[in-house]
């Protein structure tokens, strides 16, 4: 059962490799548990268990029954019929699963961009999206640099002129909100809009910029380039019609 359910698990990963780096687990000994040869220690199994959101059930229950939870905070009674179900299921058409890049200016130094990859992905009937911060971004905030603390993850939700999506780091340290809606272009594969981060109105930098995805799909030629260029950049770095779409030296208005 647990092979079973880490091979459904694991389909949520860019890769197995990289799946295997992002736990800290030897890939030929995570090969194992996937066919069934070994079980994990106790406290890897937590480390398992805490990235993919599930707990020890997954040795015993499949993982639908572990993690189609009543409590899950979209499907509470009081905002079920507002932000549940319905909400949730959101077309592949409106956002395609695969690979985005994304830019918009930075929070805390308007002279600088942000550019970096995040992944869409299903799980049964709901839209999630994950990447992470880049290095560079952590240090800067004095924050550490580990795959765990920059990883951040969030639901996506089905909105009447486009996406919306709640962001957050490991532990809801951080969070931000994201709405995007797509630009009408040759290849139809842009979207544009904003995001806005939680913080008091009198903390140092901004609070809302533009924000643009470009889907690339899941060739690993053309994302690997765009993983690699993370981080912070000029504007005159960024590709053109990202710029066009940030219109930037134009406020947010």
């Amino acid at each position: 059962m647990l092979g079973a359910n880490l091979r459904q698990l694991s389909k949520q990963a860019a890769s197995i490799s990289a799946l295997c780096r992002d736990l800290g687990i030897n890939r030929t000994q995570y090969n194992r548990y996937l066919s069934g040869e070994s079980f994990p220690r106790p406290d890897v199994l937590h480390r398992i268990c805490t990235y993919f959101s599930v707990d020890a059930r997954i040795l015993l229950e499949p993982v639908e029954e572990v993690t189609a939870s009543g409590d899950s905070l979209l499907l509470h009674p009081a905002v079920v019929d507002f932000m549940g179900a319905t909400a949730g299921v959101l077309p592949e058409k409106e956002l395609p699963s695969g690979f985005y890049r994304f830019s918009r200016r930075s929070f805390s130094d308007e002279t600088r961009y942000v550019q970096g990859l995040i992944f869409v992905y299903r799980n049964k009937d709901h839209t999630f999206l994950k990447g992470f911060e880049a290095r560079d971004a952590m240090a800067r905030q004095g924050l550490p640099t580990t795959p765990a603390t920059r990883e951040f993850r969030g639901p996506v939700l089905a909105q009447e002129e486009g996406v919306a999506a709640l962001v957050s780091r490991r532990g809801a340290t951080t969070t931000t909100f994201n709405y995007l809606a797509r630009v009408p272009s040759f290849e139809n594969n842009f979207w544009v809009g904003y995001v806005a981060r939680t913080v008091r109105e009198n903390v140092a930098g901004r609070r809302v910029e533009r924000l643009v995805y470009e889907y690339l799909g899941h060739a690993m030629a053309d994302v690997l380039p765009v993983a690699r260029a993370a981080g912070f950049c000029a504007a005159s770095e960024l590709l053109p019609y990202h710029r066009t779409l940030l219109k930037v030296g134009e406020p947010f208005a």
